[in-house]
């Protein structure tokens, strides 16, 4: 293989690996929102006195404090679990992307000596 077209395979491998770093980061941001909303569903519960309602499926319903309280700590638990999921996936793609690109400007550079 030619230095030209290993470079090229080695720019569209990176190519590749920024759009799923991208995809990554979409991902988390979703996910960090979600999670948000849950801490703060979490926080009303806890400052109501009186009755809690949930809503599922455009229906609101009656729900008991506790139980409310545990289905949201699970939700946030597992929100937290994907989020360092996603981040270990990150930080090892973008591992893989920088040596890539040190990859990559060594071929130009043996490709174009100064």
């Amino acid at each position: 293989m030619n230095i030209d077209a290993e470079i090229g395979k080695k720019v569209q491998e990176l190519q590749v690996l920024e759009q799923n770093l991208q995809g990554f980061l979409m991902q988390k941001q979703a996910f960090q929102m979600e999670l948000g909303e849950v801490e703060n569903a979490l926080q009303e519960i806890e400052k109501s006195g009186g009755e809690v309602y949930k809503i599922i499926g455009g229906i609101m319903l009656k729900s008991d404090k506790s139980t409310l309280s545990k289905e949201m700590s699970e939700k946030k638990k597992l929100l937290e679990l994907r989020i360092s999921s996603i981040e270990k996936q990150e930080k090892l793609l973008g591992s893989k992307a920088d040596a890539l690109r040190k990859e990559t400007n060594a071929l130009v550079e043996k490709k174009n000596p100064q």
